[in-house]
């Protein structure tokens, strides 16, 4: 009966003792760190529609696939993409203004109100963002990104040279 006591209370001890080090090094000066749009352990929307690798996004945001959609055609790629995740609606968008910018997007409307709207445009592509408070804590992003591709290698709808 001793023994089994010893057992228990070294592996309480030792329970204890990693949860400690772990707590203390999660809430330690380096955890606090902010997110910049060129970190490296920032990884790109993965690739739902083959050319959206320009579009980054906090790691903290994750992508919920029943509320995302996309489409594929020989002239046209696109689509609707919804992540959550806990960060602050503000700092959020501050972000991916920011990260979006970074990429050669470019602003091109903004609203708010309950929700912000974002609206960002390159040559043969555009990129409307939503982001609102979602529940339990957690922050919305949904993207609705288009991208022309016949715009981007002078074809019509119908995938044929455009000549001038």
């Amino acid at each position: 009966m001793k023994k089994s006591i010893l057992t228990l209370n070294s592996l309480l001890f030792i329970l204890v003792t990693t949860t400690v080090l772990l707590v203390g090094c999660a809430s330690g000066p380096m955890a606090q760190q902010e997110i910049q749009p060129g970190d490296s352990g920032l990884p790109p929307v993965s690739g739902f529609a083959d050319d959206i690798q320009d579009i980054i996004l906090p790691t903290d945001m994750e992508w919920d696939r029943k509320k995302s959609m996309t489409i594929k055609t020989e002239s046209f790629r696109g689509g609707l993409w919804h992540y959550s995740g806990k960060v602050e609606t503000i700092s959020l968008k501050d972000f991916m203004t920011s990260s979006m910018q970074d990429n050669k997007w470019k602003l091109v409307g903004e609203a708010a109100s309950k929700e912000i709207m974002l609206a960002f445009v390159k040559p043969n592509k555009t990129c409307m963002m939503v982001i609102s408070d979602g529940s339990f804590g957690k922050t919305n992003l949904t993207l609705y990104v288009t991208i022309d591709r016949t715009a981007a290698a002078d074809l019509n709808p119908f995938g044929e040279a455009v000549t001038q």
